[in-house]
């Protein structure tokens, strides 16, 4: 006899969906159990009991994802509609498709934090803007979705003058204190949006009437801030949730020592194929199960930044062609529908929950009102490595799991199914809806078989969806001839679209001393290095376009704002940004307002193809143009030829830039590229 796995025979009966009376179906599953006693035979089993009757396990707080840390969801606010919106559902709409409990969003600080740069409320001492960036825009979006979806603010970077000459935060700890009050006060005041978590600020909070949010540590390590609280009372008193990056599902004791919630407050980072799904997977469940954390939080929540910077796709779905309009539901989605549709915050683990006999793991939750969810995974070792930390192998293969239903539990009588299998495409089902399983005649007990890579929920919710919509746009090359004048009297964002700053902030800029031609211009507006744990380049720098492009005229209006020391530049064929930024290559033409022009090889300056007078000084627009192809380079200041046949060899294709010499106020407008590849 062969043995189909129940999944497939279920997938087979599935078409037709059990709409008949409660006790012809109850003699179906007394025939089911047959085959599936005859397969038992040949593999073996395991027993597990699901009981809540000796009292229930730790309190859920909910699945989330990070925007930010940084700048990850850049491309995203330029989707057209409906694209945009669809996204947005498929992130936060309840019972559609990931259907997060939690945004943790950057705050952000000017700095480079991963993948760009997210600008700050106050660039300075005597500056507050609510309205730069796209995360508030992002939060008041999820929570027309969710209402109920938990808000936290997390700071990366923070603006230069909190560190009063030095590249550390808590030179002042009251004013940068002040600084992330500003930022939760303002987004109450402006977006009406209240922030639930927060990094270490309990008693300014408290003195701002804040006392409503709540405390994460040391979001980062688990130590030294378990021991120091366990140390210390006062400590202990005020933190409410422990949590940390990266764990790899494990915990310390004096974690757990100190009766806190644990959290995963960062973790997933790997790209969203198959083995990002299956190590989502995995640490959905195993997370609890190993480490008794309750949250667990991806970096990042859509990959919507050039694929080429770093962590290209590490997101739970694709959104990177605003251009297009195209856009990929990702595998991760799904797996995270199989936890985030079934439960929610305030929902109970069992203290049942724990291993499979021949690998994987299962948990199981309670809203204590006689809803069950149950997660069973298989994620095999091959196909759910994490991109951090380091995996110790493991082993799983076929087996069957007979688990039993104690205590309030013992009286269900259906539970819904829903089944994913990663791998071959042609075995491959993401979150598909199988058959109940009725349990009228077993006592509450009932056989699975299971494979590697699989996820199974078994949910007494009968909510569950998953949503579509009409296929997205193909995909598309960005326009191979891209301009913008930046001639918007009130944009929507501060940021032009497609420009993805990695050093500095470019944002648009009202000129009320130029009435003429360049009254609205894109303006890069930090005077000063911002404090940062990432090698941000000296120079500022936006990218935008096509990596693959080769070939390529770049002609843009600049205009210095800084007398003699002041100097801007634009640029193709970058290859590198993000954390990377500062070794970047490429064509660089530069002007400086000291009278001098550069041709450099990379970002820093330190490879000089060219150098000489040009007639430039501050305060005046000039019109740069840069012509790449092939092997040679050239330049216009003002549609003069400056120089020319340069040859460059590397690199051979990289992105279109701009950017300024220093941390110094610079502007730029009537942007063009005309590329071939």
């Amino acid at each position: 006899m062969t043995c189909h796995t129940m999944a497939e025979r279920l997938i087979q009966a599935s078409w037709q969906r059990r709409a008949k009376a409660m006790t012809a179906a109850a003699g179906l599953a007394g025939q089911a159990a047959v085959p599936l006693l005859l397969c038992a035979l040949l593999a073996p089993s395991g027993a597990y009991v699901l009981d809540d009757s000796e009292g229930l396990g730790r309190e859920f707080d909910g699945i989330g994802a990070v925007s930010g840390g940084g700048a990850t969801s850049r491309l995203l606010v330029n989707y057209p509609e409906p694209y945009r919106s669809e996204i947005l559902d498929y992130l936060f709409k309840p019972n559609f498709g990931a259907s997060l409990h939690i945004l943790k969003v950057e705050i952000g600080g000017d700095g480079q934090t991963t993948d760009g740069t997210e600008p700050s409320h106050m660039h300075y001492a005597l500056d507050e803007n609510y309205f730069r960036g796209y995360e508030w825009w992002l939060m008041k979006e999820a929570k027309k979705r969710n209402p109920n979806i938990t808000l936290i603010g997390l700071p990366w970077s923070f603006p230069g003058w909190l560190g009063k000459g030095f590249n550390w935060p808590y030179v002042n700890l009251q004013l940068t204190a002040y600084y992330i009050v500003t930022w939760i006060v303002g987004s109450k005041h402006y977006h009406d949006l209240d922030i639930d978590y927060i990094g270490v600020l309990r008693r300014m909070l408290n003195h701002q009437g804040l006392q409503h949010v709540k405390i994460i540590a040391s979001d980062n390590l688990w130590e030294p801030i378990s021991a120091s609280m366990l140390l210390d009372p006062e400590l202990l008193k005020v933190i409410d949730v422990i949590g940390a990056h990266y764990p790899g599902t494990l915990t310390v004791k004096d974690a757990r020592l100190t009766k806190k919630k644990l959290w995963s407050s960062e973790d997933f980072s790997t790209v969203n194929g198959d083995m990002g799904a299956g190590c989502w997977g995995r640490i959905l469940n195993q997370n609890y199960v190993n480490g008794y954390m309750t949250s667990t939080i991806a970096w990042n929540l859509v990959a919507s930044y050039y694929q080429q910077l770093p962590y290209g796709r590490c997101g739970l779905m694709t959104a990177q062609e605003p251009w297009s309009g195209h856009y990929v539901v990702e595998a991760p989605i799904w797996v995270s529908a199989h936890t985030t549709q079934f439960t929610q915050p305030g929902w109970y683990y069992l203290k049942t929950v724990g291993h499979l006999e021949r690998g994987g793991s299962y948990v199981a939750l309670t809203d204590g009102l006689g809803n069950l969810t149950v997660i069973i995974e298989t994620m095999s070792y091959k196909h759910s490595k994490c991109i951090r930390p380091l995996l110790p192998y493991f082993n799983v293969s076929h087996q069957f799991a007979t688990f039993d239903l104690k205590g309030s539990f013992s009286q269900i009588q259906e539970l819904q199914v829903w089944y994913t299998k990663l791998g071959k495409p042609s075995e491959r089902f993401l979150f598909k809806q199988l058959d109940s399983l009725w349990l009228l005649d077993s006592g509450g007990s009932f056989t699975l078989e299971l494979q590697e890579d699989e996820l199974f929920t078994l949910t007494t919710l009968t909510s569950g969806r998953k949503g579509s919509f009409p296929p997205p746009p193909k995909s598309q090359r960005f326009p191979s001839v891209y301009e913008d004048n930046f001639n918007i009297d009130y944009p929507f964002f501060s940021e032009a679209p497609n420009f993805a700053d990695q050093t500095g902030v470019f944002e648009y800029y009202v000129n009320m001393e130029d009435p003429g031609d360049h009254r609205f211009t894109l303006r890069q507006v930090l005077n000063q290095r911002p404090i940062t744990w990432a090698a941000d380049a000296f120079n500022t720098i936006s990218v935008i376009g096509d990596y693959s492009w080769s070939n390529l005229t770049i002609k843009c209006d600049v205009y210095i704002e800084t007398p003699e020391k002041g100097g801007v530049f634009i640029a193709g064929r970058v290859n590198k940004g993000g954390i990377l930024i500062r070794s970047a290559r490429g064509i660089f033409f530069w002007i400086f307002a000291n009278g001098t022009y550069r041709v450099t090889g990379d970002l820093a300056g330190w490879i000089i193809y060219s150098l000489g007078h040009a007639d430039v000084t501050a305060k005046k627009w000039y019109t740069l143009t840069l012509t790449l192809n092939g092997r040679f380079s050239s330049g216009k200041l003002n549609g003069k030829t400056l120089w020319k046949n340069i040859s460059v060899n590397f690199p051979e294709n990289g992105w279109a830039a701009i950017g300024t010499h220093s941390f110094e106020f610079a502007q730029f407008d009537n942007f063009r590229v005309e590329a071939s590849h």
